[in-house]
């Protein structure tokens, strides 16, 4: 009996309450930054208040979270990928200039795109593993040159700088319906990345919290030395996590194409800024080890909210970036807290 009230007094065991729980989430500041951007705008923007307005919304945060999520897992994997933003116009263009310039049936250049897209992550997996150097470093590298490919090559195969249309060639019309279909839900249209970007969420979530593969993730980002002394394979789950982020740049790269008839060679500078953001709201640390995939979704989800609440206000889109950079500092005081908290668990 003695020894039976001992451990149920023993102060090392204690339970949590649901607020401390909650507090101790590496998405919680990108919940509540989500409420808050809502709030305001739902005062402030009557159009924000239609109904129709969310699948809006949606489409909007889909385009930057699909990646976002991608770039979610890379980062807690401890790296960067500054090339993300080009990629995306890469994927596309490859599509569009190797089944005009061949002739190709449009899902022979789909497939062409995906298999670019996941070497450029390989590649970059890869390189980063033989030189050593910073992920950083290494994309921004990648940026650099597809950025010139993308233009250089359209020029040559276009003598323009958006690649030639092929909407009326063979496998077009079953492309676009499976990368830019609009599905619409009574007032709400819900378009095809908001469907994919879901989907995609809610896959990473459960490898990265239910799978032997996830463990190896927040190893890797937390310390890669001892990670691999433990048997994790650190190299190939770098150049894995590298290789989502070139599948990302595919879906996104594959829906502008079909959504647009075209792509623009100059497409995408910058929004791997937005991408990293989003990720960094979510709860991610810029030293890897710790974050979450749905908190980068919410993440992309204020992005969505914010850029088109400025535009239902009434305000001065300018304001967007400055909006933005607020969010982030925002939330890297946020994250360090609640990492803080988690630590002292």
């Amino acid at each position: 009996m003695a020894s039976a009230a001992h451990v149920v007094g023993d102060d090392r065991v204690q339970t949590r309450s649901p607020l401390a729980i909650f507090l101790g989430m590496p998405a919680v500041g990108a919940l509540i930054g989500a409420v808050a951007v809502a709030a305001l705008f739902l005062a402030f923007a009557p159009a924000f208040r239609n109904v129709s307005a969310i699948g809006t919304i949606a489409y909007q945060a889909s385009t930057i979270g699909i990646m976002a999520v991608f770039v979610a897992m890379l980062m807690i994997g401890g790296e960067f990928d500054l090339s993300t933003g080009v990629a995306v116009t890469t994927s596309g263009l490859t599509a569009a200039h190797t089944s005009w310039y061949l002739g190709l049936n449009v899902w022979g250049g789909v497939l062409l795109a995906l298999v670019v897209s996941l070497s450029i992550g390989a590649f970059n997996g890869f390189l980063l593993h033989k030189t050593g150097l910073p992920s950083f470093l290494v994309t921004l590298g990648s940026y650099f040159v597809l950025q010139g490919i993308n233009l250089a090559v359209t020029r040559i195969v276009t003598g323009g700088v958006s690649s030639n249309t092929i909407r009326d060639m063979d496998g077009w019309d079953s492309a676009k319906a499976v990368f830019a279909s609009t599905y619409q839900l009574g007032p709400v249209a819900i378009k095809t990345p908001v469907i994919i970007w879901v989907v995609v969420t809610a896959i990473l979530a459960w490898v990265l919290l239910r799978t032997k593969v996830g463990n190896w993730v927040f190893a890797v980002g937390g310390d890669a030395k001892a990670a691999r002394a433990v048997g994790v394979p650190v190299v190939a789950t770098k150049i894995g996590l590298f290789m989502g982020t070139g599948f990302a740049a595919w879906l996104v790269g594959m829906h502008m194409l079909f959504e647009y008839n075209n792509v623009q060679s100059g497409q995408g500078l910058g929004n791997e800024f937005i991408y990293i953001i989003a990720a960094v709201i979510g709860g991610c640390l810029l030293t890897g080890g710790y974050g979450s995939i749905l908190g980068a979704a919410v993440g992309a989800l204020i992005y969505g909210m914010t850029q088109l609440g400025i535009s239902y206000a009434g305000w001065d889109v300018d304001w967007l970036k400055t909006f933005l950079g607020v969010m982030l500092i925002g939330a890297v005081l946020v994250n360090m807290y609640v990492k803080r908290k988690a630590d002292a668990r």
